[in-house]
């Protein structure tokens, strides 16, 4: 009985034992070709607490991603060029739902895109910070059928709006309106038919919020008639036909 005794407590003595507090680190070799290339890591209370992946096999890992108390994903990092920095950051919801991708494009170490979603993961939104100066001045809104139905652009870069595009259902460029005296409000709208091409040009000239100047073109793009209100009361009172 006593040597029994004896020889479980050596059994006990060899197992390996994790102290309390410490990470648990297990790496895998996923696809069986002699290369670690996974590191799951556990908390002390044995949840997994992030995943590191190196998805190319060449020694450097170019995935993390990150679990919240419950065990759903909450934040994924990824180096998409394999330059050893990541440059694309994905976050969920507490319930697992992707909610905002964000991208350094250009793979300086800044990130200039983001794109928002909403439930089932729809695309809602994009925001570009397109001359990188670490503001946003493009956005794009997208419909139910994931397609752009809208953009607001900062052309200048001066932190305001100052054209706005519309599309429709097919995704063609429909109107394009331009605020072009900086007062917030548009005055200048540009107006398409089908393949983006132009069709009328209308001005509000004296910012009045009302429309005084019409310019047609014909279907080769060429301006074919000039409207006038003259007098401001909405109505053309000027026409002038361009041969």
């Amino acid at each position: 009985m006593r040597i029994h005794c004896l020889a479980v407590c050596l059994v006990f003595l060899l197992l390996p034992s994790i102290p309390a507090g410490a990470e648990e680190i297990m790496e895998l070799d996923s696809d069986f070709d002699g290369k670690i290339d996974q590191w799951h890591y556990k908390s002390s209370d044995g949840k997994l607490s992030k995943i590191h992946y190196d998805n190319n096999q060449d020694g450097k890992q170019d995935q993390i991603e990150f679990f919240g108390t419950s065990g759903k994903l909450k934040r994924a990092e990824f180096d998409t060029n394999k330059d050893g920095k990541m440059d694309q950051v994905q976050i969920y919801s507490k319930q697992g739902e992707l909610v905002r991708i964000e991208k350094d494009t250009r793979f300086s170490g800044q990130f200039d895109w983001k794109e928002y979603f909403g439930g089932e993961g729809r695309l809602e939104r994009i925001e570009v910070d397109d001359n990188f100066d670490g503001k946003v001045n493009v956005w794009q809104f997208f419909g139910a059928d994931k397609k752009v139905r809208r953009m607001e652009i900062d052309s200048d870069h001066d932190g305001k709006v100052d054209r706005w595009d519309e599309f429709d259902a097919s995704g063609q460029l429909v109107r394009v309106a331009f605020d072009s005296d900086k007062d917030n409000r548009p005055d200048q709208w540009q107006n398409f038919s089908g393949n983006n091409q132009l069709k009328k040009v209308e001005y509000d000239s004296n910012q009045d919020g009302k429309v005084d100047r019409w310019e047609h073109f014909d279907n080769s793009g060429s301006l074919a008639k000039i409207e006038l209100d003259r007098n401001h009361d909405g109505k053309p009172d000027l026409v002038k036909n361009v041969k």
